[in-house]
């Protein structure tokens, strides 16, 4: 299997953090994006998805960025001061945002990146069948909307009208959202 590439931004105006964390994320394996200003951060985010966001929070009281691109689909890592770690972690683990001490080890900040990375792949995942379901629903509604066009128009039980759809998409071999988009097109 080949090691995919894991976008990540990194926001911090602590430039020794910068440079600390540029040495652990490099080619191929994460592909880095860095900058000191939050607003710009704030731009970036909406221009473009991140597997990862790394933000500093300074003193420890600026979390509100984290906050904010919590709802994306990307994965949070908050950098807190070690003396705020327990106040700050509790207060933004409801939004799904990892936190982790700073300064950090190395090894710790690894460790970290890992799970990260593990939690991307499992919202990916996520992503991926909540799509399908939302697809789902939509056909079943369609299929609904139909039924109810043909107990309308057709004076059939709804019993008739189930069994109509079945019945006519595989004789046409048509799935039924295919037939009962085009009973929608003609009675509705």
């Amino acid at each position: 299997m080949e090691a995919e590439s894991h976008s990540v931004l990194l926001v911090s105006r602590d430039n020794k953090i910068i440079s600390q964390i540029s040495a652990f994320l490099v080619q191929p394996l994460f592909d880095l994006t860095t900058t000191s200003d939050f607003n710009e951060a704030r731009r970036l985010v909406t221009e473009r998805t991140f597997n990862i966001i790394i933000a500093d929070s300074g003193d420890g009281y600026d979390t509100d960025f984290a906050i904010n691109v919590a709802d994306s689909y990307s994965t949070i890592l908050l950098l807190v001061p070690n003396e705020h770690f327990d106040e700050i972690s509790y207060r933004v683990e409801g939004y799904g945002i990892l936190t982790i001490t700073k300064p950090f080890e190395p090894f710790y900040f690894y460790n970290m990146m890992k799970i990260a990375i593990a939690v991307q792949y499992r919202v990916q995942i996520l992503s991926s069948q909540t799509i399908k379901l939302k697809v789902k629903m939509e056909e079943i509604k369609q299929v609904n909307r139909a039924k109810m066009l043909l107990m309308q128009q057709l004076k059939m039980s709804e019993a008739e009208a189930h069994h109509y759809l079945e019945k006519e998409a595989m004789n046409r071999g048509l799935k039924r959202i295919t037939l009962a988009e085009e009973i929608i097109r003609m009675y509705g």
